[in-house]
């Protein structure tokens, strides 16, 4: 889950930066939800497995009252927990979090496909309205790509599916993606999220980019596969990129093969806290998303969110579709 500095794609470096003069922002009466953070408490006994005591930028507890002080003011309604630990008793410390705190509509555990307690707690979890799903990827030295090859690992994920519940990946890279469209044509009925897809590295070699992008487009072809805009922010030489003319061809080419029916906004909050400050994360999507029209807007800042987590409002200023 380590925060890279930079997006990894050959094409952006010539790009202009740190221009000011942004695009209007997107109208203030659409509702945000930020279906990407993190949730921990650095202060608990026997501390966490994530962020290291060594990250000065996010050791400290992220937990919702902070979230919620530093996001009320700019729209944001809501969020989507998004777990930020392997061991399995933190699914009930993220889920008890939540349950405390109706700014969170759904929490993303983490489970292992065909491990022998798998079923069990998938159960279990999805008891509580508010168990969305798993995350599964490139993160707790796991690798879809081998794993999903494994014993009953398929069958968990059917279970999965079976259940409405959804796999969200982890960091993508060109092996993540392929081992996704391996899922998805496995399990075509299971809702799967591919997170931070803007900021996974692009193969600059012209064969593998386009055995990449095809398996973008055959990804795309399966409407239960969703993008999460998240991860957007980039430094250049140490300095946050502002100008939105730097990010827009990657992110048009993304918007263009997903469509804006499965592209929704995630901060990546507090890892986001290593590039930018929440407030310019979301002004940077903002600019970008405000040349869309306001029917496109809402789908990315909330009704998509809907459409594939299915999570209900818990507070009277959260959007019902």
């Amino acid at each position: 889950m380590q925060r890279r500095d930079a997006l990894k794609l050959s094409a952006f470096t010539a790009c202009a930066f740190a221009v000011e003069g942004r695009a209007p922002a997107s109208p203030a009466t659409i509702p945000i939800i930020d279906a990407h953070i993190h949730l921990f408490d650095t202060a608990r006994p026997g501390g966490v497995p994530w962020p290291e005591k060594s990250d000065t930028a996010l050791y400290r507890p992220a937990l919702p009252g902070r979230y919620q002080a530093l996001t009320a003011h700019l729209g944001v309604v809501g969020a989507i927990a998004i777990e930020a630990s392997p061991l399995p008793r933190d699914n009930d410390w993220l889920l008890q979090i939540a349950a405390t705190h109706p700014v969170i509509v759904g929490a993303i555990g983490d489970l292992i496909p065909g491990s022998p307690n798998y079923m069990g707690e998938l159960e279990r979890l999805h008891a509580d309205p508010l168990f969305l799903g798993i995350r599964y990827g490139n993160l707790w030295n796991r690798d879809l790509s081998v794993d999903v090859l494994k014993p009953g690992f398929v069958d968990g994920l059917k279970a999965l599916a079976q259940a409405g519940l959804v796999l969200e990946s982890a960091n993508p890279d060109p092996r993540l993606i392929a081992a996704i469209l391996t899922v998805s044509q496995a399990v075509p009925g299971l809702k799967i999220v591919i997170d931070h897809l803007p900021h996974g590295p692009v193969p600059a070699e012209p064969e593998a980019r386009r055995e990449y992008e095809a398996n973008l487009h055959r990804l795309a072809q399966n409407h239960n596969v969703f993008v999460k805009l998240s991860e957007i922010p980039a430094l250049v030489n140490g300095k946050l990129v502002t100008d939105i003319g730097y990010y827009r061809a990657l992110l048009d080419a993304i918007w263009d093969t997903f469509g804006e029916d499965r592209i929704f906004f995630g901060s990546d909050w507090p890892n986001s806290d290593h590039v930018a400050p929440y407030a310019e994360t979301l002004a940077i999507v903002r600019s970008y998303i405000s040349q869309k029209s306001i029917a496109a807007q809402e789908k990315y800042f909330w009704k998509n969110s809907i459409a594939v987590y299915r999570w209900h409002r818990r507070r009277p200023d959260q959007p019902v579709r």
